[in-house]
């Protein structure tokens, strides 16, 4: 007779079509009185390709049990950014802590002008043209952030319009 496995399994990842990707892992340290205790904080991105994105962070004893968390986390935290086809509708500054990201739409064949962090988020969200600039900081978790504050903060003519009161040809002229 087999023996049963009591061992907790790691559940599969189901394809659901977003686009998941790992930003940091941290190794964070604990000072107790028996010694030091190793935890990871994981940050993680989650989008669809089409203009939905949002980011997580978990900490767990375990890597992949952190980056379990922090994309169910990102998940959560998904968002809408309006986007004009494969770039977005404005110039934009997305700002946090000291960390500001500055994002300008560009032309189709431009590709991705991003550096590390900001790259992932902009892959993630769906835009295949923009230009950005980072200033302040090089810290992974405010870069994100910051570029993440840029996008939702962006309009769409139409909601330009709607505020105004005006119709989108009298707003794009």
């Amino acid at each position: 007779m087999a023996r049963e496995n009591n061992r907790p399994q790691r559940r599969q990842d189901v394809n659901d079509g977003l686009i998941k990707k790992l930003i940091t892992v941290n190794r964070v340290t604990k000072v107790v009185k028996g010694g030091r205790k190793m935890r990871f904080a994981a940050l993680v991105i989650v989008g669809d390709g089409a203009g939905r994105v949002g980011c997580g962070m978990g900490k767990a004893n375990e890597v992949p049990e952190a980056i379990d968390k922090a994309s169910a986390q990102a998940k959560k935290a998904m968002r809408k950014v309006a986007l004009v086809g494969n770039t977005i509708s404005h110039s934009t500054v997305g700002k946090f802590g000291r960390g500001s990201i500055v994002m300008f739409p560009a032309e189709e064949g431009t590709g991705v002008i991003a550096g590390g962090p900001v790259r992932a988020v902009m892959e993630a969200a769906g835009v295949k043209n923009i230009r950005t600039k980072s200033h302040g900081t090089t810290n992974p978790i405010n870069m994100v952030k910051a570029a993440l504050e840029g996008l939702y903060g962006l309009k769409s003519a139409e909601e330009v319009a709607a505020l105004r009161g005006k119709t989108v040809e009298e707003i794009l002229g």
